[in-house]
């Protein structure tokens, strides 16, 4: 990930550290949606770096309801923030505000409770949907991890004025066609198919057996289906041929080698 400057850091970092306890007793008394959108105005301004008064917008009209917050940069609607009590867990079903975002052009939606923020990006598809993109936690994160403070960034505004986000969501999805394609190339699916035979004696079950419980029960449908995920399956495939001896090789070296005792 893009790394933030040391002015953003601090931010977060000290940000972190005021309203962990904040959030904690927050949590601990229940507090209702509408002190919990207090709370997250805060958060956005002292940990993320929105401006409450210029770039923090509350009630944004939804068709005929509104949406609890808005993030606004240069007057352009940057993201809708749907805010739940802090108690309360948080659930896809929650997130009202895609089909508006998509009508107002705008790519992102996060739902929160103040602690759990969870970003999802809009697809301008027919018909319209969302997609998860990534989740933190704010009572988890450590505020002297450079790591956490990295993800604090992708939400931050530092972090959407360099498109941090976008980025982050593009690698996500390119690594997880690969990770596809990977696992239902032919040699990923022989050592699957050996492995479950290690773990399950019993169990008899072949390649194509494993690849079909992978497509229907474990992949997602954009890693199967999607013309970028035939590209990774492609690229894969050729890399996967010209490996097939030498993984075959190794098999036949690893069936022939001896088994030594492990000191335990």
């Amino acid at each position: 990930m893009p790394k933030l400057s040391k002015k953003a850091v601090d931010r977060i970092g000290a940000g972190i550290k005021r309203f962990q306890p904040i959030l904690a007793s927050a949590k601990a008394r229940e507090v209702n949606a509408s002190d919990t959108v207090i709370i997250v105005t805060d958060l956005l301004q002292e940990i993320f770096g929105y401006d409450k008064f210029t770039e923090i917008t509350s009630a944004h009209m939804i068709r005929g309801s509104f949406c609890d917050l808005a993030i606004k940069l240069d007057g352009t609607l940057a993201v809708l923030i749907e805010v739940k009590a802090i108690a309360l867990d948080l659930k896809e079903q929650y997130v009202k505000a895609v089909d508006y975002a998509a009508n107002q052009a705008c790519e992102w939606v996060t739902l929160t409770n103040g602690i759990v923020w969870k970003v999802y990006k809009v697809c301008f598809s027919k018909p319209i949907e969302h997609e998860f993109v990534v989740e933190l936690d704010l009572l988890t994160v450590n505020p002297r991890s450079s790591d956490h403070i990295d993800l604090i960034g992708l939400l931050a505004k530092e972090g959407w004025e360099k498109a941090h986000l976008g980025e982050y969501h593009t690698q996500r999805r390119a690594l997880g066609l690969t990770l596809g394609a990977l696992i239902r190339s032919d040699p990923v699916l022989e050592i699957l198919r050996r492995e479950v035979r290690r773990l399950s004696p019993d169990v008899r079950m072949e390649c194509e057996d494993i690849r079909s419980v992978l497509e229907s029960e474990v992949l997602k449908r954009e890693v199967l289906e999607s013309e970028k995920a035939g590209s990774a399956r492609k690229k894969v495939g050729s890399g996967s041929r010209a490996d097939t001896s030498s993984s075959e090789q190794e098999t036949r070296n690893e069936a022939a080698a001896p088994t030594a005792d492990l000191p335990g």
